[in-house]
């Protein structure tokens, strides 16, 4: 059955043109980074190191801290490790996305895309030095056994989606595995 005959609520959203696929996934990662790094810039300037102060009551905390690790500061002692990691995550996301065709895969790129380059900015340009900074958390959510930022929302968030659209079947081609062994699992055509 092709995609075209679903139903649309039904049938995965296709990006026909690579310059729609980069817009959306630019726009997405862009987003997430100015985001990331304005909210960064204010709690720095604003928030007392390791002093939590009540947003919404017990629901969440603004608690700054400097992150010399990974998520709940593991391997503190190895953060060039992580700033090598994003860049070859960040390799990784712009070799790919010229395969992304799906409106969710350009979304969960650009979540990805933007939030490792909000975390690698820590880790160039803040304390203690190039390479080695550490990441600015802020956010608490005191159910949760970690401080974390708006770049970590971004990623966990396309994390989530990686795992919805791997359940849906959805390809980064945008068809569902079921659509593409029906038609041959030949590669779309750009109209970029």
């Amino acid at each position: 059955m092709d995609a075209e005959a679903l139903p649309e609520e039904a049938a995965p959203r296709r990006l026909r043109s690579r310059r729609a696929v980069f817009g959306l996934l630019g726009g997405v990662a862009v987003g997430v980074y100015v985001l990331d790094q304005l909210a960064k810039i204010a709690v720095v300037a604003n928030l007392p190191v390791d002093v939590p102060q009540q947003v919404l009551g017990n629901l969440l905390v603004f608690h700054r801290t400097a992150n010399p690790g990974a998520a709940f500061s593991i391997a503190s002692g190895s953060t060039w490790v992580f700033s090598i990691i994003a860049v070859v995550v960040i390799g990784f996301l712009v070799y790919f996305a010229q395969r992304i065709r799906s409106l969710g895969w350009a979304t969960l790129f650009g979540m990805l895309l933007g939030g490792t380059c909000g975390n690698l900015t820590d880790r160039l340009l803040r304390p203690p030095g190039f390479g080695v900074g550490e990441v600015v958390d802020f956010l608490q959510i005191p159910l949760l056994p970690a401080i974390f930022n708006l770049a970590d929302v971004a990623i966990v968030s396309s994390m989530v989606l990686f795992v919805l659209l791997t359940l849906r079947g959805i390809g980064l081609d945008g068809r569902r595995a079921t659509d593409r062994d029906a038609e041959g699992d030949e590669e779309p055509t750009a109209d970029a």
